[in-house]
């Protein structure tokens, strides 16, 4: 499964561009604009699955940092700094990971 079965290709390039400058990623605002904060629980669901990439059912600092890559291959990487805070959004039981209603709930913040 890929992220344009359950997303907009348009509005993933969008969502890609409106943050290509580091240190411009807002979780909040990228949902918004790639259209996942309008999604069912089932596809937030599907695009955490597929951001997961070793399957453990967590997104770790490794896999955040290539998160926008996994959106569209040739963004750029999260800093490091850009991480931190998605971790500081995200993870409410400051376990070092998103687990997937973590990430259900920044989604849809």
């Amino acid at each position: 499964m890929s992220l344009t079965s359950i997303l907009s290709a348009d509005a993933i390039a969008s969502a890609i561009k409106d943050c290509q400058a580091p240190e411009s990623f807002c979780p909040k605002k990228f949902f918004k604009m790639c259209g996942l904060a309008n999604k069912s629980p089932q596809d937030v669901k599907k695009v955490f699955a597929i951001l997961d990439n070793d399957e453990n059912g967590f997104i770790e600092e490794e896999e955040l940092k290539l998160f926008l890559q996994k959106f569209s291959p040739g963004a750029r990487a999260l800093t490091e700094k850009e991480v931190r805070a998605f971790l500081a959004a995200a993870d409410d039981d400051s376990d070092g990971r998103v687990g997937v209603e973590e990430f259900q709930a920044v989604v849809s913040s």
